[in-house]
């Protein structure tokens, strides 16, 4: 187990999903994850809820989602700051999202834009 646990959250949902199940239950958890997972709530990539023994997050329209290491930094300026990251880790350009850690907290890599807010990125899912 890491010390990183965006990370391995991220990675115990895709071992589940693999494994055909449609729900899993994160033991540990931080305030990155769970904004996080409001951020993937309000796309309605999935739903989650936290109960005494961690997180209970339910998956069923998930494809992917994974943290990206090392955590690059983007300007957010222009489009040219994120979109060799969008055509590097999204499938297609308006399939999915890219969370980036702006100092307005997380957001998707589309408001960062609008906001012209910079920051590191944390996690892709589509």
């Amino acid at each position: 187990m890491s010390q990183d646990i965006v990370s391995d959250a991220l990675s115990n949902i895709m071992n589940a999903k693999r494994a055909k199940k449609t729900e899993v239950v994160i033991k540990r958890k931080s305030k990155l994850l769970i904004s996080l997972l409001k951020l993937m709530q309000e796309n309605k990539i999935l739903s989650f809820k936290e109960i005494e023994e961690g997180i209970k997050i339910n998956f069923e329209k998930l494809n992917e989602c994974r943290a990206i290491k090392p955590r690059f930094k983007v300007k957010g300026r222009t489009d040219e700051d994120l979109e060799k990251y969008v055509r590097r880790y999204l499938p297609a350009r308006n399939l999915g999202f890219l969370v980036v850690s702006t100092n307005k907290g997380l957001m998707t890599h589309e408001k960062a834009l609008e906001e012209k807010q910079g920051g590191c990125l944390i996690a892709y899912f589509y």
